[in-house]
């Protein structure tokens, strides 16, 4: 902690000399020319033309002797050498390389060359100070052994610190850095893919009189003026269910939901999702739409539909195999439900260590089973269709079963990567889920849908036959990235306060 006060004082210090030069350490612009990338892009004609150049970005690297200093700038795409000789940047630049710490954004003028060594280099003939880092960021160890490889040491790498200063993770590791523009070349390809398809993007409330869409506990907050409680957006199925009754027919939105529950490995109290809805279509239709999505989001991602997640390979490649639960169940789980009485059924839930709150049901409690002995094993992508009715009570009824509801979640990696259904559109029916939703919650059940008037006011007005979808983004970037935690996929993730 002395060392990290002493350099904060020393670079102050220099703060006061670059005054005192007459040296703005802060300027307002400098007229970059070239980012990295593009200085390799065009190395030969650069080495031939000898051009001048603008390059600019952050200090990693310094080393300097005398009246020559060797220092690597990183921009967004990557790092470059530069060389600055007293003898070219002249007296007063070159004091200003002479004050430059790692960390610090550095700007330089001049042309590319290549160094006694092969490395392709800026050849400075003008230094600028563009940003003074006086907070000391970690400084990298690096040694290379007798093969050549290069070891890092004293990384950047305490897990709390990184997720708190984000921006230095960033800086100072390229892996992290990727893992975010990947992250944004997945949005980017869902968005195109459902812009191709004639979806259109819209944008609903995050602040809500009624809460609904997911089975969920939510944030509440008071808005003042209105005198009137609000909750942060669950999910915003049943306004993009709106839009569809208005005429919209398809519709996307990619959201940020709260949900007021624990935090683990692959669970944030809040994340980005995407729900899409397409009338005139059914959960079939909706099947192709998610496979095709995930299909073409891991090749914006890693250039191919196969990933490899910790050590597994898993194949997105459409058409994904099509299972129903209760056949899963017995195929995969090894218990026969259709064969169970509901005693037979609790007393295996019992002996697998399953819990259920409120009251029982005989299909949540199939539900309860598949989660302890199916879920886990479905490793490749795989969509399990037609789940007990007592699942949801946005979905629309099996059209050969009354038992079953035709919704599908798609699984990959153990993992839930979504959920979707046939959207019930019968408001008199819609009207009793809900408010056996409601009993079901005054009776314990911890997670139930709140009844929405206004909601059920428009599927009265004529909700078309529809299918709908919904999954997490944060979940889906994990697997494209092999990241282990949400953490690692979200920017700034929410941390406890620092004791």
């Amino acid at each position: 902690m002395q060392e990290m006060n002493d350099q904060y004082k020393a670079r102050l210090d220099k703060l006061s000399k670059f005054k005192e030069m007459g040296v703005n350490p802060y300027p307002h612009k400098f007229n970059r020319t070239h980012t990295s990338e593009l200085l390799r892009e065009k190395k030969e004609e650069l080495l031939k033309s000898e051009e001048k150049i603008a390059f600019a970005g952050r200090v990693v690297r310094y080393n300097r002797k005398g009246k020559l200093c060797f220092m690597h700038l990183k921009d967004r795409y990557g790092r470059l050498q530069i060389v600055c000789a007293k003898d070219l940047v002249g007296e007063a630049d070159y004091e200003v390389v002479k004050m430059i710490d790692f960390g610090d954004i550095v700007g330089v003028e001049g042309s590319m060359m290549e160094t006694h060594t092969g490395e392709y280099s800026v050849k400075a003939d003008k230094v600028v100070m563009l940003a003074k880092a006086i907070r000391p960021l970690p400084v990298p160890k690096e040694i290379v052994d007798e093969n050549g490889n290069k070891k890092v040491f004293n990384e950047f790498k305490d897990v709390d610190t990184r997720y708190r200063e984000r921006y230095i993770d960033m800086a100072l590791n390229d892996d992290v850095r990727e893992v975010f523009l990947k992250r944004s070349r997945i949005l980017q390809a869902i968005r195109e893919y459902l812009l191709e398809n004639k979806f259109i993007e819209v944008e609903t409330p995050t602040l809500q009189p009624i809460y609904g869409g997911a089975n969920a506990r939510p944030f509440t907050t008071h808005h003042n003026a209105a005198d009137m409680t609000l909750y942060l957006r669950v999910a915003p199925e049943l306004y993009l269910k709106r839009c569809i009754v208005g005429g919209m027919e398809r519709v996307f939105e990619f959201s940020k939901n709260f949900r007021n529950e624990g935090m683990d490995r692959t669970h944030s109290p809040e994340f980005t999702g995407l729900e899409f809805y397409q009338a005139y279509a059914d959960y079939n239709d909706m099947m192709v739409h998610f496979e095709n999505i995930y299909e073409r989001a891991a090749i914006a991602a890693t250039g191919s539909t196969k990933i490899n997640y910790q050590g597994t390979e898993i194949d997105f490649k459409a058409p994904w195999p099509r299972i129903p639960m209760l056949d899963a169940i017995k195929q995969i789980g090894g218990y026969d439900v259709s064969a169970m009485s509901d005693d037979e059924l609790k007393a295996t839930l019992d002996k697998l260590g399953g819990k259920m709150d409120g009251e029982w049901s005989r299909g949540r409690g199939i539900l309860e089973l598949f989660e302890l002995t199916v879920e886990k094993k479905l490793i490749q992508p795989t969509f399990i269709i037609d789940m007990p009715k007592e699942s949801t009570p946005l979905c629309k009824s099996h059209r050969k079963n009354p038992d079953l509801i035709e919704q599908f979640e798609p699984y990959a990696n153990g993992w839930e990567l979504g959920n979707a259904y046939t959207e019930l559109n019968d408001p008199v029916r819609q009207r009793e889920l809900l408010e056996d939703q409601v009993r079901r919650g005054r009776g314990g059940e911890g997670e139930t849908h709140p009844m929405d008037e206004n909601f059920i006011d428009a599927v009265e007005a004529g909700l078309p036959p529809t299918g709908g979808v919904g999954f997490g983004i944060d979940r889906m970037v994990m697997l494209l990235t092999n990241q282990q935690t949400i953490r690692d996929v979200i920017l700034f993730p929410l941390m406890k306060p620092e004791t």
